[in-house]
């Protein structure tokens, strides 16, 4: 399955909310250096969705707001 995921790098909270069936948005505290918010938002959506974070993956968006994510 795949979402897509905007993200909201150096928050004052850590929040996951659904928009709809393939959309959510991620607020996470980390800022955007060395991939830390990425880091958070695959941990984030791991406890969200209760999937293994090894069976997420960012596929497109590495560098930017908006990612597309792949769940296994």
């Amino acid at each position: 399955m795949r979402i897509k995921v905007k993200v909201k790098p150096g928050a004052s909270r850590n929040e996951v909310k659904k928009i709809d069936q393939y959309t959510y948005e991620v607020k996470v505290t980390a800022v955007p250096e060395k991939g830390k918010a990425n880091e958070k938002v695959i941990e984030l959506l791991s406890d969200y969705l209760n999937v293994p974070k090894s069976k997420i993956k960012i596929v497109k968006g590495l560098s930017t707001r908006e990612k597309e994510v792949e769940i296994e």
